[in-house]
């Protein structure tokens, strides 16, 4: 058959950008983005992400394609604007978390070159201080944003162009930049990591396009769902929901705080749908003193941390329909789901938790999953035992590391696929389920030891709230199990609950070797500004113990 070759008409580059445009026509009039003092419909929400983009390409401002623009804020509506805003301009997005340190914050602001930076009216002075340390490095244009401020006063308002200000100077008439190709980057996503020096993921207009597309397949949302926005927009930009919400005309319920008493007021308030939430999160709800069964189920994807079953049952058992989800910063979001089979529906719940546990099999819109034998480059075998390292091929994978040739050369290989660093193992039925990141393997006389496996465990003991387990190093078994818990109803091992009774709780149901040696009592376990347990930190502990 002769070859033809592609013709402008069938190969406009992929962009998320364009669902804002067809939303505005199809849901002009429903609610977009809803706070405590704002309500947008989506006719307004596209005009006023046309006046962002236009402002932010005119003489006063003077971004050009393809530089970066910052934001540092939490979920609140202007945030959800500049996810649009932003790449519409032809400017490059870099949401930036802004329970960062300031130090912290200035790399970033160093490393991408950030032209203009958003700036949330709490996070001012943080901003101003990273900007500080850039010293004779070029300082980006700051503008603040003031989404539900009550006191408009802060002195640093003087300074500071304002969002609504800008607005005003911009045309929602404006013709916003696509892109040349669908190659082009519009991300710049840096990794939560534990080091100080966080890598810069950046993704194409294609890459998200095809996560954003295959998670509203996967997840099965239907049009117009009422969204609440516990997830950060920060974290890889939502996993692609602050651009599918748009498709599908949903309505977006934003806010500030993310604790129990908020999330089950919004929900019953706004009769909330669908969310996304890390195991933290779901650990909380669950948790909480005053929580009572849901009104109408909803749905709750989970993803950031391999879920307990236990976690994923107590959350089930409120009317929480959960779905799990597993994927990186450098692939957008999650690319590989848990879906789930009819015939698992008469399954008890705490068999259906279990299974729901694993992670599961690539979405729709991605290539290939496997995991390799690190010895021998090979698949392992599909027997739910063999363990091996987790790689990726497929369309939302990064581009790269930004700055970084040498690390992303590490991770992207020269036979084709993407290495995450996770070690898992892939079950008869073809399910992936994670065991560990390949830094958090304990190796016990020469047995490797999956501390997810044995949190696992921890979870099941009715007073443990948290619980993450490390290497401690040790003369002769070279590393051995150290497990640090925080307790329910606020016992803090002050004797009711002690060491011991947590390791024989344990070899009941692990092998013995890999119970925990020692059982270290937490209020409160260390976690990053995403919500995932600084496990670097337990390390630390867990080597100066005696």
């Amino acid at each position: 058959m002769e070859l033809l070759l592609p013709h402008p008409s069938n190969s406009t580059p992929l962009t998320v950008l364009g669902f804002l445009d067809r939303a505005a026509s199809v849901y002009g009039d429903c609610p977009s983005v809803l706070s405590p003092n704002t309500v947008h419909t989506w006719s307004e929400t596209h005009n006023r992400c046309l006046r962002i983009a236009s402002a932010l390409t005119s003489s006063s401002l003077g971004i050009n394609r393809g530089q970066v623009v910052s934001v540092v804020g939490p979920n609140v509506p202007s945030v959800y604007e500049l996810q649009f805003a932003v790449p519409m301009s032809g400017a490059v997005l870099n949401n930036i978390n802004p329970r960062l340190d300031a130090h912290a914050l200035s790399v970033i602001l160093r490393h991408s070159e950030s032209k203009l930076v958003f700036v949330d009216h709490n996070s001012i002075s943080l901003v101003l201080e990273a900007v500080s340390f850039l010293g004779k490095h070029e300082k980006p244009h700051l503008v603040l944003l003031h989404d539900d401020q009550e006191d408009d006063s802060s002195s640093a308002s003087d300074f500071l162009d304002t969002y609504e200000g800008i607005m005003e100077g911009g045309d929602s008439r404006f013709k916003w930049i696509r892109p040349q190709t669908e190659w082009q980057p519009m991300v710049l996503n840096y990794t939560s990591g534990t080091t100080s020096s966080p890598k810069g993921v950046l993704l194409s207009h294609r890459a998200i396009f095809m996560l954003t597309i295959s998670s509203l397949l996967d997840w099965s949302i239907p049009n117009r769902p009422v969204y609440l926005w516990t997830l950060p927009m920060f974290h890889a930009n939502g996993w692609g929901y602050t651009w599918g919400t748009a498709a599908v005309g949903a309505t977006n319920i934003c806010t500030r705080r993310v604790d129990a008493p908020t999330i089950y007021d919004l929900i019953d308030k706004h009769h909330v749908t669908h969310m996304c939430a890390a195991p933290m999160v779901l650990n909380m709800l669950t948790n909480y003193p005053s929580r009572k069964p849901l009104k109408n189920p909803v749905k709750v994807m989970t993803a950031g941390a391999p879920p307990p079953a236990a976690i994923i049952s107590r959350a089930e058992s409120l009317g929480f329909n959960v779905g799990h989800g597993y994927g990186l910063t450098e692939t957008g979001g999650p690319v590989v789901s848990c879906a789930w089979k009819s015939e698992w529906d008469h399954l008890d719940p705490v068999e259906r938790a279990r299974l729901k546990s694993r992670q599961g099999v690539r979405t729709v819109g991605f290539a290939e999953v496997d995991v390799r034998d690190p010895r021998t480059g090979k698949s392992v075998e599909h027997d739910g035992v063999s363990v091996g390292e987790i790689v990726f091929k497929g369309a939302s994978v990064m581009l790269g590391y930004y700055k970084d040739p040498e690390g992303t050369a590490a991770c992207m290989r020269e036979d084709g696929w993407f290495y995450t660093g996770d070690v898992g193992v892939i079950h008869e039925d073809g399910y992936l389920e994670v065991k560990d990141r390949s830094k958090d393997v304990i190796i016990c006389g020469g047995e490797n030891i999956s501390s997810a496996e044995v949190e696992t465990v921890l979870y099941t003991n009715p007073v443990v709230k948290e619980a993450a387990v490390v290497a401690r190093p040790d003369k002769m078994w070279g590393e051995t199990p150290c497990a640090f818990v925080s307790l329910k109803y606020d016992n803090n091992g002050d004797g009711s609950v002690t060491e011991r009774e947590i390791r024989e709780f344990c070899k009941t149901k692990l092998p013995k070797y890999m119970v925990p040696r020692k059982v270290i009592f937490q209020e409160e376990l260390p976690k990053t500004s995403t919500g995932k347990i600084q496990k670097f930190l337990l390390r630390q502990m867990a080597k100066s113990l005696p």
